[in-house]
């Protein structure tokens, strides 16, 4: 078995009929090198701190004093107590239980949110998680079900990754907002074809294979590069917006676009995987 890393953040089972499988679960995601700021007071760059202020007397309240409450209606609140909220816990199973196999790419990006390892807890669990992670990738389905993680209830998807099994908490399907009030143009059956023969082209010059790697994230880069010239009493100045170029029409933009990328599609020795 695998050497393991960082301490797991759940311990339980995965189980699908009558298999059980014992594994624990390891964040797949961090957030590094962050900038941490505080709130200071302009005339004297002194910390700011935040009061706990009673709209009704104008007096700071202690912690002992607040209670949380819920808004039926304005300035009409109905308060939640600990042990109303301990009712409401889901008792946690310590199992994710699929409940269904669902093809991988019925389920749309926008439902995904937190990603886990799913690590195998013993050497005898070895072979049914290689099992499943193979007859997943197979089948070309994830197993759904529900977990409990930090005494709330997710939904959740498994699936394999490489040699991991992956399992995903996943949105409620009342979390996502639907796209019907937006105004989006309608799907139609008479659009130009040039266009689209373009529009093709273009997306073919832009062909790569998916390196995370390649991109970078420059804003803490240049924030951090402000704040030491700031420090060193150095002048800051700011790149100038560039403006796009004006277009008078799609088809003339398409065209320009393909003009630009076929050097640099030349240069790479890329090759368009779709006939012009």
């Amino acid at each position: 078995m695998a050497k393991q890393g960082p301490r797991a953040v759940w311990k339980g089972a995965v189980t699908f009929g009558l298999v059980t499988l014992p594994v624990a679960l390891h964040a797949a995601t961090e957030r590094k090198d962050e900038l941490a700021f505080r709130l200071l007071h302009a005339k004297d760059e002194s910390p700011v701190d935040y009061k706990r202020v009673c709209h009704e007397e104008g007096v700071e309240v202690p912690w002992s004093e607040i209670v949380k409450g819920y808004a039926l209606a304005k300035d009409h609140y109905v308060v939640v107590t600990d042990e109303d909220f301990e009712k409401a816990r889901v008792p946690a199973t310590q199992t994710f239980e699929i409940r269904d196999f669902v093809t991988a790419t019925a389920i749309d990006d926008f439902y995904f949110t937190q990603p886990y390892y799913v690590v195998p807890a013993s050497t005898a669990a070895a072979k049914p998680y290689a099992l499943l992670r193979d007859a997943l990738e197979k089948s070309g389905r994830v197993g759904v079900g529900t977990i409990v993680l930090r005494q709330r209830e997710h939904l959740a998807a498994l699936e394999p990754a490489g040699e991991a099994l992956v399992l995903t908490t996943l949105r409620w399907a009342y979390e996502i907002r639907s796209a019907s009030s937006l105004g989006l143009p309608a799907r139609t059956t008479t659009r130009d074809r040039r266009e689209l023969e373009l529009a093709l082209r273009l997306i073919d010059t832009l062909a790569a294979d998916w390196d995370p790697k390649r991109y970078k994230d420059t804003y803490r880069d240049v924030l951090m590069d402000i704040i030491e010239r700031r420090a060193a009493g150095k002048e800051i100045r700011a790149p100038k917006p560039e403006r796009p170029p004006k277009v008078r029409s799609l088809m003339s933009a398409l065209e320009a676009s393909l003009r630009e990328r076929r050097p640099a599609a030349k240069a790479a020795g890329r090759r368009p995987r779709r006939a012009a």
